[in-house]
């Protein structure tokens, strides 16, 4: 070691002024000393040492390709988080400068909440129509049965018709048209559930940017 040493101490005192030696003590405890960084140098802290024998700086070991990863990783995850932070900072400032009160945050969910109501309503009116002229299909219907029906089975009854294929086809449209509606009065109803917990968020964050507590 001392040999080494000296050798190093020499040759930095008979070196050119630029020059400039790289130094360090690889994975098996072994010290190298070279004019270029040693290629056992890569995986451990080395030194470049300047011509007056002084630490110039010291080199970081090479990155593994899962330390690289793991550093674009955390880079990535670090952007994105930024993105995310910049994202919620122009959402609060919309929202303060949206309302007033949480008063008007209310009214303004009340306003989007109105016409979908409206469509339930029109379309639960529109359900009793059509029960009620399904009821008067089905009474016409039974009509025309008791008619094919009557002497016990014997044949047609006096005056006894055949049941008109256009009122199956009108019962049958209007079953659609009831299922068609009911389908979306539940959807409108899972609308307005939508607007109510978008609005509630929007009152629970305009609330704690305000820092006050909320109305009861």
């Amino acid at each position: 070691m001392k040999t080494k040493m000296l050798c190093f101490a020499v040759a930095l005192a008979f070196a050119p002024a630029a020059f400039a030696a790289y130094k360090c003590v690889d994975e098996k405890g072994i010290t190298r000393i070279g004019e270029t960084p040693p290629d056992e140098c890569a995986n451990v802290p080395m030194q470049e040492i300047g011509r007056n024998g002084s630490v110039i700086r010291t080199i970081p070991p090479s990155l593994t390709p899962e330390q690289v990863k793991a550093q674009q990783d955390a880079a990535e995850k670090n952007k994105q988080a930024q993105k995310e932070a910049a994202e919620q900072q122009r959402k609060d400032l919309a929202l303060l400068n949206t309302y007033a009160s949480e008063k008007e945050i209310d009214m303004t969910r009340d306003r989007n909440v109105e016409p979908v109501n409206n469509r339930i309503k029109v379309a639960r009116e529109r359900i009793e129509a059509i029960e009620k002229r399904s009821k008067e299909i089905e009474d016409e219907m039974e009509f025309y049965k008791a008619g094919k029906s009557d002497k016990a089975g014997k044949g047609k009854g006096k005056g006894a018709k055949d049941t008109p294929e256009q009122l199956k086809e009108n019962l049958d449209r209007a079953k659609k048209e009831k299922a068609t509606l009911e389908r979306n009065i539940a959807a409108s109803e899972k609308e307005i559930e939508q607007i109510k917990a978008k609005y509630d968020l929007d009152r629970k964050r305009w609330l704690a940017l305000k820092n006050v507590a909320p109305s009861k």
